[in-house]
């Protein structure tokens, strides 16, 4: 199946992709502890589980739905162009090979570079959020309620990691500046080690906003649309809307995204893109393609 796709046809593709991962669920959950074995550079690595369920849920999602795979560890064809589904099969592998239970498998569905279907599986906790474009929030199943503004003050936000020594588009004197901005304004800053985590609980209100430095695309398209789906709001840092070229992500209930905002416009940064109004995705980014060097430095 290429090309776009019939919103009345978005129930049933999610259904079919939340059955695959719920008959994943028992080897996800038999391989936790499993010790990395292959290194991506840096301080990323993968287990043998991420390899075993990449290409089963690829080989599951293409049969059951004609769809075609793009994955974090064996790659396939854009994202930005067509129907594609998006998976991450182990999202924290550190806390998952450490036995940690915050680990999840994220599986997008992306129409010409925008999530239209999100999965995000946390099976060591039994947490099942799922969402398609438009609404309502699944969370096991259930109808969600839908966010309201709430504030910093007293809030909680997911934070990918602190980085202070990093450079590049977003520096670490930046992110220090906007760690001390949190806690100042009395935000509990939560760092969970997975970013599908992070989002799912934007959506289902355990946390108040959710910042990503991160560039991969497989990491953030599910929640995208978990948290769209819950009357949230899903951008990259500087407020345009999120698609699978943005090199960053923001989500948040409105209020306490609108805060969020603040406090990066406030920032001094590098590359600070020009506002587009339309999400357009930039050129410059590399995520979500085939491009190696996209999978360097995940934070």
């Amino acid at each position: 199946m290429t090309g776009s796709v019939d919103d009345r046809d978005l129930p049933q593709l999610c259904t079919a992709a939340a059955e695959i991962l719920d008959a994943a669920t028992p080897e996800f959950l038999s391989g936790m502890g499993a010790p990395r074995s292959i290194e991506k550079g840096g301080n990323d690595f993968a287990t043998e589980m991420d390899l075993i369920l990449e290409r089963r849920l690829t080989t599951e999602l293409t049969a059951a739905t004609g769809i075609g795979v793009h994955g974090e560890e064996f790659g396939g064809d854009d994202p930005g162009t067509g129907l594609r589904w998006l998976v991450d099969p182990i999202d924290g592998t550190f806390n998952y090979s450490q036995g940690l239970p915050l680990a999840a498998m994220l599986v997008a569905l992306v129409s010409d570079g925008v999530p239209v279907i999100g999965l995000t599986w946390l099976p060591a906790t039994g947490q099942r959020f799922a969402a398609v474009r438009g609404g309502p929030l699944l969370i096991g199943g259930r109808t969600a309620p839908s966010l309201t503004p709430t504030t910093l003050d007293g809030g909680a936000v997911g934070y990918v990691s602190f980085q202070a020594s990093a450079r590049g588009r977003f520096p670490g004197p930046q992110r220090t500046r906007i760690q001390t901005e949190l806690v100042r304004r009395h935000a509990r800053v939560r760092i969970h080690g997975s970013t599908g985590a992070d989002m799912a609980f934007v959506a289902g209100g355990q946390l108040n906003g959710a910042v990503s430095y991160g560039r991969n695309a497989w990491d953030h398209a599910a929640g995208v649309v978990l948290v769209r789906a819950a009357g949230g709001v899903a951008t990259d840092l500087f407020g345009r809307p999120w698609t699978v070229g943005m090199p960053s992500m923001l989500a948040g209930d409105p209020g306490v995204h609108a805060e969020l905002m603040e406090i990066i416009d406030a920032g001094d940064w590098p590359e600070r893109p020009e506002p587009t109004g339309d999400g357009e995705v930039p050129e410059t980014s590399g995520a979500g393609t085939n491009n190696p060097d996209s999978r360097k430095g995940r934070e």
